[in-house]
């Protein structure tokens, strides 16, 4: 399967993706953000990619359909997609999350769930949709929150726990 990656970040779940997915080719990997450290990786990897602003949307479509992406995953991809990338890709976006979804969408749910006093929090896989973080669960990962966890201790253990269910899914999708 020919796999298109979104990137905001530092790019560890998109490295993770590449040397994980044997099965799979990661063809492209696009990201918003210039001062990202996601392009370094791709580089490092011999990966082709992209910088493109969230807003150009149109050119992020045409850049994936180019490559002939047959599966989207937005791995740290901090920006809302419209419905105009969706329907470019039905039912072929997946994103990673950290929480247990539909508990804590959108931004610092990490922080949410600790401000809760949850004693457990984790991850999803799930398919994109319009309403943000909302799609249909693929996988999830439970996280304990240890008591003397501090918001970096806990976001390493979810993020190890990201790693280990995103190329499960990818290969559920295969």
């Amino acid at each position: 399967m020919r796999i298109g990656v979104l990137c905001s970040g530092n790019g560890s779940n998109f490295e993770n993706i590449v040397r994980t997915c044997k099965h799979d080719e990661v063809v492209v990997m696009i990201y918003n953000k210039s001062k990202c450290g996601a392009h370094k990786r791709a580089d490092k990897l011999g990966i082709p990619n992209c910088y493109l602003k969230s807003e150009n949307e149109f050119e992020i479509i045409s850049l994936l359909q180019a490559w002939g992406v047959e599966l989207v995953v937005l791995a740290g991809w901090m920006r809302v997609v419209s419905s105009n990338l969706i329907n470019a890709f039905p039912d072929r976006i997946i994103n990673i999350h950290p929480s247990l979804l539909p508990k804590y969408k959108g931004l610092h749910a990490i922080e949410q769930a600790m401000e809760s006093e949850d004693k457990v929090t984790g991850c999803t896989v799930h398919f994109v949709s319009e309403e943000l973080d909302s799609g249909v669960v693929i996988l999830q990962k439970a996280v304990p929150i240890l008591e003397n966890d501090t918001v970096k201790t806990l976001t390493r253990r979810i993020q190890l726990a990201e790693y280990e269910i995103l190329p499960k899914a990818i290969d559920l999708l295969r």
